[in-house]
């Protein structure tokens, strides 16, 4: 009886990853296909960031910068991390053509004692697409 009832789970585990691998696929694909509609190009001034070292703890805050280097409004639609401790906070306006926007990023160095490299993927109606951006840095444990 517990072998069926592990095997059932494993099944429908197994199942609900293909169905959301299916969806992000298509999503992907719409939004690439959406690139060359009513794409511009952009230009990164600030692609990486070295915070050097902090104490464990601490938040590191640093705003990338980029310049819509095309014709047309760039849009940010999305700017999700690698991982949870950090945070980007994508521009809600469009930036302008010739415009130079900024996108924050606050990283929590609380629990991550050691090297730290994280990215942050952007997702625009750049094209070629935005480049990904770059977080290291060094934690260090406080004194306690």
């Amino acid at each position: 009886m517990n072998r069926l009832i592990i095997g059932l789970c494993a099944a429908c585990f197994i199942f609900s990853c293909n169905i959301r691998n299916g969806r992000n696929k298509g999503d992907v694909l719409a939004a690439s296909s959406a690139q060359f509609t009513d794409s511009t190009t952009v230009q990164l001034i600030d692609s990486a960031y070295n915070f050097g070292t902090v104490t464990d703890g601490e938040k590191v805050e640093y705003s990338y910068r980029f310049r819509n280097t095309g014709k047309k409004p760039l849009i940010i639609a999305s700017a999700i991390a690698s991982c949870g401790c950090t945070v980007p906070e994508k521009p809600e306006e469009p930036i302008r053509p010739g415009e130079t926007g900024f996108l924050k990023v606050v990283f929590n160095s609380k629990g991550r004692v050691g090297e730290v490299h994280k990215t942050i993927t952007v997702t625009s109606n750049a094209y070629p697409k935005f480049p990904e951006l770059q977080l290291t840095g060094n934690v260090v444990q406080g004194n306690k």
